[in-house]
């Protein structure tokens, strides 16, 4: 018994038009339509005048001949004037005679199976188109006279047949020259408007063969310029894409920034925590070999307290540095500030009374003004901050530089201003002042003490009071400014409190 295939093998995609191609099949099929009604309606009713015409001429001859009983037709048609192809058949009470003129003007006569055929085809009410064996197709007339002659006389509808040939070839050619031409112009146009769009699809091709998905990624591939007129709908599209890939480029540094700096953090908070850890060890692992070796001696337990001592002070130091941390992770999620009515100047007026017992060898100066700055925020973190920036001046400068601490209002801030007139700021490391783990001091031996998180924190916390903290620094003349939005009353509410 054989086994049943059954696997199938998947239906082929049909492969769909482009956009250029469909446009160009829609243009030239409506305009095809068009034409070709138009050509049907111009046929129809050019045939209608000229066969109007016709009757016209043959109801005019049919008034100028004169028949006579007595007379055949051939007698009548040599009588009058009658131009080629004319036919005329008279019936009389015993006779039926026929005739007609041809191309050289002479006058034959029909014969009698001939005169039958055009005698049953004629319609006696008025005019008839008939067939006429070996001639082909009349317009004929009956007219009957009171002589009791029943006269019928007809023109060959050959020269109206022809010129609705004519015109109908004619509108036929033309129409489809017409087409010929029109597709090639809409083919043009098309594909000239679509290039802009061309351009955007390559574009976007080849961005999205790029590998984004880890690495320093720079996106150079844009749309030219001039196909990315803002001013045409498919230029727009291109602007957009440009607009799109500048901010993907913009988010795809950042990361790449942020991954560096993530880098960076981790390396140096390791290298922060390892330091008071391996002393902690270190310290550990000595008292305990001292107790072993001799735990009732004076020395070891003089030791042990030492090392106590320097194990409770990495602990602690240790301690801090995981609270900076946990304070710059809480403030980038938006935490840890409690707002109220805060007076700037009084604030000011604090930390720089903290610094001049911290600092006695500098020169400590105050400017506050007579009116308070009162601005809505977290009154313990701002202390910080001022704080923060006082001690930097006291550590960073050498001792007998004065250190001026200006609190002001301009341009509907609250502005605090802390200038020394010491060395400056490293220009090399101006630019990441504020990034953690930042020093002036670049070894790691820490002459200056602290972490590198003060004035990363500082900057986190004025960032979270919707403020900017700046520095401008050259030797000599070193300012840091911090700018506050000043308090307004929803603000100063007890609600907003």
């Amino acid at each position: 018994m054989s086994a049943v295939d059954d696997s199938t093998e998947p239906t082929p995609r049909r492969r769909r038009w482009s956009l250029q191609t469909r446009l160009i099949v829609a243009v030239v099929s409506m305009v095809s339509l068009i034409l070709i009604a138009v050509g049907l309606a111009t046929g129809t009713i050019l045939g209608t005048i000229l066969r109007e015409n016709l009757d016209a001429q043959v109801q005019a001859a049919t008034a100028e001949i004169r028949t006579n009983p007595d007379q055949t037709a051939a007698d009548v048609l040599e009588a009058s004037r009658q131009g080629a192809g004319t036919l005329l058949v008279m019936r009389t009470v015993g006779e039926t005679t026929g005739a007609y003129i041809d191309d050289d003007h002479g006058v034959v006569s029909l014969g009698t199976d001939e005169l039958v055929k055009i005698v049953n085809a004629i319609d006696y009410q008025g005019f008839s188109t008939i067939m006429v064996p070996g001639m082909g197709e009349y317009r004929v007339f009956v007219r009957a006279e009171p002589s009791g002659v029943f006269a019928v006389l007809g023109l060959p509808t050959t020269e109206v047949s022809a010129t609705i040939a004519r015109i109908l070839t004619t509108v036929t050619l033309v129409t489809a020259g017409g087409l010929l031409l029109l597709a090639a112009a809409i083919a043009v146009i098309i594909r000239s408007s679509l290039r802009p769009l061309r351009a955007v699809a390559d574009t976007a091709t080849r961005v999205a063969s790029l590998p984004m998905a880890h690495g320093d990624v720079s996106i150079g591939e844009r749309v030219p310029e001039s196909e990315a007129d803002p001013d045409t709908e498919i230029g727009r599209v291109g602007a957009a894409l440009n607009t799109l890939l500048d901010h993907v480029g913009e988010s795809l540094t950042a990361r790449q920034r942020n991954e560096e700096r993530m880098r960076a953090f981790v390396a140096d908070a390791s290298h922060e925590l390892r330091t008071p850890l391996a002393s902690i060890r270190g310290y550990s692992e000595l008292s305990l070999r001292a107790l072993r070796v001799a735990p009732t001696a004076p020395e070891t337990a003089d030791n042990t307290e030492q090392a106590l001592e320097r194990i409770q002070a990495q602990s602690l130091r240790m301690t801090s540095l995981v609270e900076d941390l946990l304070l710059l992770a809480r403030l980038d999620e938006g935490q840890e500030l409690v707002y109220g009515s805060v007076d700037l100047s009084q604030l000011a007026i604090e930390a720089v009374g903290d610094a001049r017992v911290a600092g006695p060898e500098h020169l400590w100066r105050l400017d506050v003004g007579e009116e308070p700055v009162v601005i809505a925020g977290d009154a313990a973190r701002l202390h910080q901050v001022a704080a923060n920036l006082l001690a930097n001046a006291r550590i960073h400068t050498p001792a007998g530089t004065t250190v001026t601490t200006t609190v002001a209002r301009e341009d509907g801030s609250a502005v605090l201003r802390v200038h020394d007139d010491g060395p400056g700021v490293d220009p090399g490391i101006v630019d990441e002042l504020f990034e953690r783990f930042s020093r002036a001091d670049r070894s790691r031996t820490r002459q200056t003490g602290g972490t590198g998180l003060g004035l990363s924190i500082a900057d986190a916390i004025v960032k979270a009071h919707h403020g900017e903290l700046t520095v401008d620094s050259r030797p000599g003349d070193t300012t840091f400014e911090m700018r506050l939005p000043i308090a307004t009353e929803e603000t100063e509410s007890p609600e907003a409190s």
